[in-house]
């Protein structure tokens, strides 16, 4: 049975943000408050994720990020503790957060970064791809040429939560891949949402991304 436009499977879809890395290759810069195309990499992610919700069913948004990082109101906010353990253990607080409010998590779980700001995209086809999948199926991700991108994926939450705090202990600085690879993901091809899947590490990345922002806005403006 198909959710609100045809999204996939019924009910409700959480959507946890990663937000919380040291921006090394960013100079130390707050990966979530670089600013481009007129807005931060959060708020795009974020933005983006308001403008597809109705198409996915009710669920929260939960950002794991330090406590500097400002989020909207009506979104959740969670850290590691202590921060900087990683995806993995960032995934785990998002969670943890997420099933202590009133009537717990929902049953799926979209994870996304705040460094692919169009990530938010791919939201759509995932779930659908999740509702298509048999019920054993733990989860579905993009697929980014012939790398499959854990943190762009839509999952079971009861299945993504036991991968990640097996026996209620998050784990830290352990490798995505080594953890959600154990569950048998499904890679799905974005086809002409590829973009969906690129994130910005580097300056030369978030100048490229916004010169090409421009140049999509000059190209329809001439329509």
């Amino acid at each position: 049975m198909d959710g609100p436009d045809g999204a996939g499977e019924p009910g409700p879809l959480d959507v946890l943000v990663l937000a919380g890395g040291t921006g090394q290759r960013l100079g130390g810069a707050s990966k979530p408050d670089v600013v481009a195309r007129g807005a931060r990499l959060l708020d795009h992610v974020l933005n983006g994720v308001a403008a597809v919700r109705s198409r996915l069913g009710g669920g929260r948004t939960v950002v794991v990020a330090p406590a500097g990082v400002e989020v909207p109101d009506g979104v959740l906010q969670a850290l590691e503790d202590p921060p900087f353990g990683g995806p993995v253990a960032g995934i785990a607080a998002g969670l943890a957060r997420l099933a202590a409010e009133p009537g717990g998590p929902a049953p799926r779980t979209a994870v996304l970064t705040c460094d692919a700001p169009e990530s938010w995209r791919a939201l759509p086809p995932l779930v659908r791809a999740l509702g298509a999948a048999p019920g054993g199926c733990a989860g579905v991700c993009a697929l980014d040429g012939d790398h499959m991108q854990y943190l762009l994926g839509v999952y079971r939450t009861m299945r993504l939560h036991e991968a990640v705090a097996p026996g209620g202990g998050p784990l830290r600085d352990v490798s995505v891949r080594r953890v959600l690879g154990r569950l048998g993901v499904r890679a799905v091809g974005l086809g002409g949402l590829a973009a969906a899947a690129r994130d910005l590490d580097t300056w030369n990345e978030v100048r490229a991304w916004e010169r090409s922002g421009w140049r999509r806005w000059e190209r329809e403006s001439a329509r």
